[in-house]
């Protein structure tokens, strides 16, 4: 989960993995350069992030440990690349070494790195259900734009199990994204629960596509729960609901109410969505106050006090990137303008994976690599 991915080296480790049979040949699939118009960022994200067998190591302390957000986070830039090749192999080394073999059987392992023993394996097998999101929207468009039938089918098997296993009925929300299967039901009646988890496009997306009324509800506790914890625009890392009580600061949690590296994709989605996306609006109108810090401030906070809106500085120039769409959306030329400018001046570190991914997401929409229609699907600039 993200807050463990704000280091500094890039590490090269291994992680090879068996190729599985349903998948086609990579071999077979030559891509010449008039099908895969050029996206720079993402080639270069490639060649520092992802080995050879399609895994994303990232620049933590843990030694190049891999997370599934990350592997789910390749798979949307490829194909919005039409790197099909990278997008195979990244799904290749995700079923095999998160899935134990079978994708279909299990949600993805979280965290995936060296053991204390010395060998890499799983570390941690609980999944992070904005992975999975994004796993399973990635897949599904695939499906979709490339016309490939067993990347429908495994988004639909995903979705499916998302439902099963990372949500649970909350009173007065309603059915809620749970940020993983275990670990954020408290034993006092409260859930621990991360508005960046909820990307509203991608939820409008599994509505559309799924006729099960359950992701209709997740679109309504989504947008509560971003609202509910943000009561004064600065949305938290993590927030804490009480049903008795509404949403409180998590003050037993290590970012104690601080809006940071998790916080910062929630002005990021918000920012990407489609102008007539339902609840953007209201959803922009609630975020509005970071814009406002951005304006005055001249960059990001590396971290904020969602109650007292005290910074602890400038954050990294991957949060420039993350708020750029925000700011346009918002219609804030000027800051915008100034992000730019930041962009320029501080120009995002090549070896920093987290900033790198910002990047791709927050500069991609800005270039027009990637736009989402009202209810989510993914436009791209490869298929007509």
């Amino acid at each position: 989960m993200t807050e463990s991915l704000r280091r500094r080296t890039a590490l090269q480790a291994g992680g090879g993995a068996a190729l599985l049979s349903w998948l086609p040949d990579l071999r077979a699939q030559p891509q010449s350069t008039a099908e895969r118009p050029g996206w720079p960022a993402w080639e270069a994200f490639k060649a520092q992030f992802i080995n050879e067998g399609g895994r994303v190591i990232s620049d933590d302390a843990g030694g190049g440990q891999t997370y599934s957000e990350g592997q789910a986070y390749a798979l949307f830039f490829a194909l919005v690349a039409n790197d099909r090749t990278t997008f195979d192999k990244l799904l290749r080394w995700t079923e095999n070494n998160l899935c134990d073999g079978d994708m279909t059987a299990r949600l993805p392992a979280w965290l995936w790195g060296k053991r204390p023993d010395g060998t890499w394996d799983v570390i941690d097998s609980n999944a992070a259900s904005d992975a999975d999101l994004w796993m399973a929207y990635a897949l599904g468009e695939a499906g979709r734009l490339w016309n490939v039938r067993t990347y429908r089918a495994l988004s639909a098997l995903l979705a499916a199990r998302i439902l099963r296993e990372e949500t649970a009925q909350l009173p007065g929300l309603g059915l809620t994204l749970l940020p993983a299967p275990q670990g954020f039901a408290q034993k006092d009646g409260r859930w621990r629960l991360n508005p960046s988890y909820m990307p509203m496009h991608l939820m409008h997306w599994l509505a559309a596509v799924d006729p099960q009324p359950e992701w209709k509800q997740l679109v309504d506790s989504s947008l509560k729960v971003i609202q509910g914890a943000s009561p004064k625009g600065l949305t938290p890392d993590w927030t804490v609901y009480d049903p008795k009580q509404g949403f409180l600061v998590d003050d037993k949690g290590k970012e104690k109410g601080q809006g940071s590296y998790n916080a910062i994709r929630v002005y990021l989605w918000a920012g990407t969505l489609h102008a007539n996306a339902p609840g953007r609006k209201a959803l922009l109108d609630t975020l509005q106050p970071m814009a406002r810090f951005v304006r005055e401030q001249g960059y990001p906070p590396e971290s904020i006090d969602i109650l007292t809106a005290q910074a602890s500085g400038p954050a990294p120039s991957g949060f420039s990137a993350a708020v750029l769409p925000f700011l346009r959306a918002v219609g804030d030329d000027r800051t915008l303008q100034s992000q730019r400018m930041r962009l320029e001046a501080r120009p995002l570190r090549p070896t920093a994976y987290y900033e790198q991914v910002l990047g791709l997401f927050g500069l991609g929409a800005m270039e027009g690599q990637y736009r989402f229609t009202a209810n989510g699907q993914l436009t791209v600039r490869w298929k007509p």
